[in-house]
C-alpha cells in the first residue's frame, strides 16, 4: 500500500475516520435491530402498577424490553423472564446501564420459582414480540418466506412444520377451530392434507388464500391469519401456560401488589378476564379492559387489538 502525503493523506485520514464511524453505527444497528419493539399501553401499565421506587417487579414476557425499561426508569427493580434466548441476550446489552436493578431468567413463566420473594407487581404482555414477527427465520409471519417454525423457545422440539405435515386432518381442523376460531377449519384442514408437505410460511399462506371463497379472501384480515395464530398457540402451548400462570402468579404478590396482563385476542382475554375475577386472592381493578388510544394505534398499528386488565392482591 502506498504512502500518502499532504492533501491526499488528509483525505485518506478523513475517509478512514468516516469508515470507522460508519462501522460503529452499523455495529449499533446490528445490535439494536433485533427485538425492535414498541411496547403497547406503556403509560397505562406504569400507572396501573403504581410503580414504587425500590419495588421488585417480574416482567414475565420481556420481549424487546420496553415495559422493563419503563419500570427501571421509574426506580423499580425487575426480574426479566422470557422463553427466547435472543430476547434475553438483546436486553442484557440494551439495558446494561440498569444492571444493578435488573436480573434475567430464561424459560416459560409457569416454571419460574421466586422462592420467598414477594413482588410489588407483575407485568405480562402476551403474544409474539415485534422482532419475532419481523424476523423471517422465526416463521411466525407469512409476510416473508421462512421455514414453518414458530417456536418461542428455540430449544423445544415441536414446530409448525411438524403439525402441518404430520398431524391428522381431524386434529388440524380441531386446532384451527379451537385456537384460531376459523369457521372454515374443516375445509382448510382437508386441503392442507391433500397438498402437503409444506416447508415455508408463504407456501402455506398462498394455499390457504386460494382455497377460500373470494369474499373471504379479500376480507379485513388475510385468510391465513387465524391458521397461523392456531399453529403458534399449539407450538408454544400458550393458553395452557397462561391458565397455569394465572393460578400461581397471585401467590408471588405482596399485599396490595398489582398484576397487569395485556392480551391480543379473544381467547387470551377470556382466560385473563375469568381467572382474575374468580381468584379469591385478587380484586379486579378494571371492570372493562383498558384499550389503546387512537394516538397510540396511529403510531403503533399492532396495538389495535391490545387489552389491558389489572387486579390487586387482597
Amino acid at each position: 500500500m502506498g504512502v500518502y502525503t499532504g492533501k491526499c493523506a488528509k483525505e485518506m485520514a478523513d475517509l478512514e475516520n468516516w469508515l470507522e464511524q460508519q462501522a460503529r453505527e452499523l455495529g449499533k444497528k446490528l445490535v439494536t435491530k433485533e427485538f425492535s419493539h414498541q411496547s403497547v399501553l406503556p403509560q397505562e401499565v406504569i400507572t396501573g402498577l403504581a410503580i414504587q421506587p425500590g419495588g421488585h417487579y417480574p416482567d414475565v414476557t420481556l420481549g424487546g424490553g420496553g415495559h422493563t425499561r419503563l419500570i427501571l426508569e421509574a426506580g423499580g427493580k425487575v426480574t426479566a423472564l422470557d422463553r427466547d434466548q435472543e430476547a434475553i441476550e438483546h436486553c442484557q446489552s440494551l439495558l446494561k446501564e440498569y444492571e444493578s436493578q435488573l436480573s434475567f431468567w430464561q424459560g416459560n413463566f409457569v416454571n419460574y420459582q421466586p422462592g420467598a420473594i414477594k413482588f410489588a407487581g407483575i407485568i405480562a404482555d402476551l403474544g409474539v414480540s415485534s422482532y419475532q414477527l419481523d424476523e423471517p427465520s422465526r416463521g411466525f409471519s407469512f409476510r416473508l418466506e421462512a421455514d414453518l417454525d414458530m417456536q418461542m423457545d428455540q430449544n423445544q422440539e415441536l414446530t409448525a412444520k411438524t403439525i402441518i405435515n404430520y398431524w391428522q386432518e381431524k386434529q388440524l381442523a380441531d386446532i384451527f377451530f379451537k385456537y384460531g376460531e376459523e369457521r372454515l377449519s374443516r375445509r382448510l384442514a382437508k386441503i392442507i392434507v391433500e397438498e402437503r408437505p409444506f416447508q415455508t410460511t408463504t407456501k402455506l399462506a398462498e394455499t390457504i388464500s386460494k382455497s377460500v371463497p373470494r369474499a373471504y379472501r379479500y376480507g379485513r384480515i388475510h385468510p391465513a391469519t387465524r391458521i397461523f395464530q392456531a399453529l403458534r398457540i399449539v407450538v408454544n402451548q400458550e393458553l395452557a401456560s397462561l391458565e397455569k400462570f394465572l393460578q400461581i402468579a397471585p401467590h408471588w404478590l405482596q399485599p396490595q401488589g398489582k398484576i397487569a396482563i395485556i392480551s391480543f385476542h379473544s381467547l387470551e382475554d377470556r382466560i385473563v378476564k375469568h381467572s382474575l375475577r374468580e381468584n379469591s386472592q385478587l380484586q379486579v381493578l378494571t371492570k372493562k379492559p383498558i384499550l389503546p388510544l387512537e394516538e397510540e394505534m396511529a403510531i403503533n398499528p399492532r396495538a389495535r387489538s391490545a387489552k389491558l386488565r389489572l387486579a390487586e392482591k387482597l
